[in-house]
C-alpha cells in the first residue's frame, strides 16, 4: 500500500503524447511532399507557359504592332497561368475535400476542411501560378513587333 503509483492503467497521456509524435512525423512528412508537388506543379506551369509564348509569337506581335503596351502582354500571360494554377487549385481542394467527407463517414471520425486552409490553398495555387508565369510573360511583354510577325514558329 505505501509503494508508489508507477503504473498507468487509466492515463491516457502516454498515448496522446505517442500520437502526437506520430501526427508530428507525418505532418513534416506531408510538408516535404507538398512542397515538392508544388515545385513540379510550378516548373510544369512555367513549361506550358513558355510553350503558349512560343506557339503565340505571331498573335503577340500583331497585337504589339496594333499599339498593345508591355504591361498588357505581361497582364495577359500572367492571368493566364494564374488561372491555370488556380483551376488546379481548386481541382486538389475538391479531391480533398471528398475524401475527407468519405474518411469521416467510413471510420468514426470528425474530418472538415477549415476555411483557413482553404483561403490558403487558393493563395498558393494563385502565388505559384504568379511565380512560375512570370519569366514566360516578361519575355512575351518584350518580344519585337516586326520579328514576332516574321516568326516561322
Amino acid at each position: 500500500p505505501k509503494a508508489e503509483d508507477n503504473f498507468a492503467i487509466n492515463q491516457t497521456d502516454v498515448i496522446t503524447k505517442g500520437f502526437d509524435q506520430l501526427f508530428g512525423v507525418i505532418a513534416i512528412v506531408g510538408w516535404i511532399i507538398g512542397g515538392f508537388s508544388l515545385l513540379v506543379g510550378g516548373f510544369g506551369i512555367a513549361n506550358i507557359m513558355f510553350v503558349s509564348v512560343k506557339e503565340r509569337t505571331r498573335i503577340i506581335g500583331i497585337q504589339k504592332s496594333l499599339g498593345a503596351k508591355n504591361y498588357f502582354i505581361l497582364l495577359q500571360f500572367l492571368f493566364e497561368s494564374v488561372f491555370l494554377s488556380l483551376m488546379g487549385g481548386i481541382v486538389g481542394l475538391i479531391i480533398v475535400f471528398i475524401l475527407a467527407f468519405s474518411v469521416s463517414q467510413a471510420f468514426d471520425m470528425n474530418l472538415t476542411l477549415t476555411q483557413g486552409n482553404i483561403f490558403l490553398g487558393i493563395f498558393v495555387s494563385a502565388l505559384i501560378g504568379f511565380v512560375s508565369g512570370l519569366v514566360p510573360a516578361w519575355n512575351a511583354s518584350r518580344l519585337d513587333p516586326v520579328e514576332a510577325m516574321r516568326s516561322t514558329f
